[in-house]
């Protein structure tokens, strides 16, 4: 099974959240969660750090990371994992490839035509909000 992730960062004061804009298919022009394929060899929660600093120069010293929930696609063979984190400071961020912006956490995340993923940000969004406390202690 192929293995994903995507991460969800928070600005400090848990205003905005941490969203890119796809340059490629698949949701070309929409936004997304930043995060990406496994490499071998790597833990899951090491391949979310290492995606998350290549995507937008955000380091493990930045944030710390908590694992969400996992999404498991039969028809595609593939699993997503979701972690979740709020900056312990400002930053500035490096875009990779795909341009990178805050988006206030009450967006409607479940706008198809702005947001990639069928819904899926809008649940995971909500997710975190109802479990913030827990999440970012």
């Amino acid at each position: 099974m192929k293995k994903l992730n995507v991460v969800i960062i928070y600005d400090k004061k848990e205003e905005n959240i941490l969203m890119c804009k796809r340059a490629k298919e698949p949701y070309k022009g929409k936004y997304n969660l930043v995060g990406g394929k496994l490499e071998e060899g790597e833990t899951k929660l090491q391949g979310a750090y290492r995606e998350l600093q290549e995507e937008t120069g955000i380091s493990k010293k930045d944030v710390k990371l908590k694992h969400l929930m996992n999404f498991q696609y039969q028809m595609q063979n593939m699993e997503l994992e979701v972690y979740v984190g709020k900056l312990n400071k400002e930053v500035e961020l490096k875009e990779e490839v795909n341009h990178l912006q805050w988006m206030n956490k009450n967006e409607n995340f479940f706008d198809l035509q702005k947001y990639a993923g069928e819904g899926n940000i809008g649940h995971m969004v909500e997710q975190v909000e109802c479990y913030k406390e827990k999440l970012f202690k």
